[in-house]
């Protein structure tokens, strides 16, 4: 796998985050909204189930580089 082309997901059910890390700026916009989902100490970094779908899609809507983004999960 190329490492530059990368695709991490994330889920808690209802939605699923796409990271592309290639195109992340580390803004930090993530971490500060909601540092329980985002802790890049952590592995895995991401945990969607700490913060509510409405929460994620506020933060990800507001992420600077694109980044992140998402799409619901099928149910």
């Amino acid at each position: 796998m190329d490492p530059k082309n990368t695709i991490k997901e994330y889920t808690n059910g209802e939605i699923i985050i796409v990271w592309q890390p290639e195109l992340c700026t580390h803004a930090g916009v993530c971490v500060k909204m909601l540092p329980k989902v985002y802790n890049p100490k952590e592995r895995p970094w991401v945990k969607p189930e700490n913060a509510s779908t409405a929460e994620l899609i506020a933060q990800i809507d507001k992420c600077p580089s694109g980044a992140l983004s998402y799409r619901m999960a099928e149910k």
